[in-house]
């Protein structure tokens, strides 16, 4: 049986791949900046925000997928009350670096399994991360460096990669800054019969 990621996300594809998890990809194509919007109306916490999302592009997928395990993810930062969502574009990019350096944020992570359009298995994932307070010059030469790539992730950062020079300090679990808490859901895999225990 194969495992379907409901996301295009090439990093959460990668760390899955990497860890031997056969899948297949298929986009949940659902209006998030609408679902938010909903949920702040409603007074929803980052937690519940990023639970939300994630169950429903898992839900949007599920029934093209008739008995197979579909994940979805979604990911919150929140820095001071604020909410932070990914960059349009470059100079929302530049924004988001300058409200966050030197600076301490959450980002939550979570992840939601679902088969045959009945969720199964949830788990949000929460780490602490303190940006560096870098120069003007060091941003604009990130943001050179890194280019679009900086509108592909909330805060505008990976840290799998350039982003790393960003911050200086990291409290949490690697994977779930990444986007995906790795080790539970291969966990829920292998529970699940679709890894070997």
């Amino acid at each position: 049986m194969t495992v379907v990621l409901a996301s295009g996300s090439r990093v959460l594809r990668a760390l899955l791949e990497g860890a031997g998890v056969e899948l297949v990809v298929d986009v949940a194509a659902i209006d998030e900046s609408a679902v938010k919007d909903s949920l702040r109306a409603e007074a929803a916490d980052a937690a519940a925000m990023a639970e939300t999302l994630a169950e429903l592009k898992a839900l949007h997928v599920s029934p093209r997928h008739p008995g197979w395990i579909v994940i979805g993810a979604d990911q919150i930062l929140e820095c001071a009350g604020a909410l932070f969502d990914k960059p349009a574009d470059l100079a929302a990019a530049r924004s988001q670096l300058r409200a966050l350096r030197g600076r301490r944020h959450r980002l939550l992570t979570s992840v939601v399994a679902v088969r045959d359009g009945a969720r199964l298995w949830h788990h949000t994932g929460e780490a602490v991360l303190t940006m560096r307070d870098f120069s003007d010059a060091f941003l604009e030469e990130y943001l050179r460096l890194v280019g679009p790539r900086a509108c592909q992730s909330v805060g505008a950062y990976q840290l799998e990669a350039e982003g790393a020079q960003l911050f200086s300090a990291v409290e949490g679990d690697y994977f779930t800054v990444l986007g995906l808490p790795l080790l539970p859901v291969l966990e829920l895999l292998r529970a699940q019969g679709e890894l070997s225990p």
